[in-house]
C-alpha cells in the first residue's frame, strides 16, 4: 500500500498552485522538522493510550466529507506558504483535489483506488528540498489543528509520511 504522505506530497507538488498571497507564515525554523516533532508525540501519546480503535482511520477521521474540507484548506494554505508555493503555479487544481482526497481516502482505509503517479515518479527532477518538505508537512499539521484532528488520528497520518521523505527530497 503507498503511504498516505508519499502520494500526497506527490499529488500537491507536481500539480502545483500559485498565489500573491502574503499572509505571514511561521519561519522555517519554526516548522523545523514538524515530521519529526509530530511523530515523536505520537508515539509518546501512543504509548500512554489505550489499543487503537478497531474503526478504520478513514471512519475515526470523518470519511469523505471530512477529507474533502481538509483537502480543500490544505490546498488553500500551501498556496498561501510562499516558502512552497512556486511547483504549484501550474497545476491543475481540481485534478489536484480530486488526486488527495482519492488518496486520503485510500491511505486511511476507506476503500478508494488511488489512480496517481508513486512519490519517486512525481517527484523526479523537481529537487525538492528537506526544507520544502518539512514546510509541506508543517502546512498539514497546520490544517488538521485548524480541524481539531485528535492527536491519535493525527499521530497515525503523520507516522505514514516519514519513509515518503527519502522518496521525494532530492536537494538539500
Amino acid at each position: 500500500m503507498k503511504s498516505f504522505f508519499m502520494v500526497t506530497v506527490a499529488v500537491s507538488l507536481t500539480a502545483g498552485c500559485a498565489t500573491s498571497h502574503t499572509d505571514a507564515h511561521p519561519s522555517t525554523a519554526a516548522v523545523d522538522r514538524p515530521l519529526a516533532r509530530a511523530s515523536q508525540s505520537a508515539v509518546k501519546q501512543s504509548q500512554r493510550a489505550p489499543a487503537a480503535p478497531a474503526r478504520p482511520l478513514y471512519d475515526r477521521l470523518g470519511g469523505a466529507p471530512a477529507l474533502d474540507a481538509v483537502v480543500t484548506e490544505f490546498l488553500k494554505t500551501v498556496a498561501a506558504d510562499e516558502r512552497i508555493n512556486a511547483p504549484f503555479a501550474m497545476a491543475d487544481l481540481d485534478l489536484l483535489h480530486r488526486r488527495l482526497v482519492e488518496f486520503f481516502c485510500y491511505a486511511a482505509g476507506g476503500g478508494c483506488t488511488y489512480t496517481g503517479r508513486d512519490m519517486k515518479a512525481s517527484h523526479r527532477g523537481m529537487h525538492v528540498t528537506q526544507v520544502q518538505f518539512d514546510a509541506l508537512v508543517g502546512d498539514l499539521v497546520q490544517v488538521f489543528d485548524k480541524f481539531k484532528v485528535p492527536a491519535q488520528e493525527k499521530g497515525e497520518v503523520l507516522a505514514a509520511l516519514g519513509p515518503l521523505q527519502a522518496q521525494i527530497v532530492e536537494a538539500e
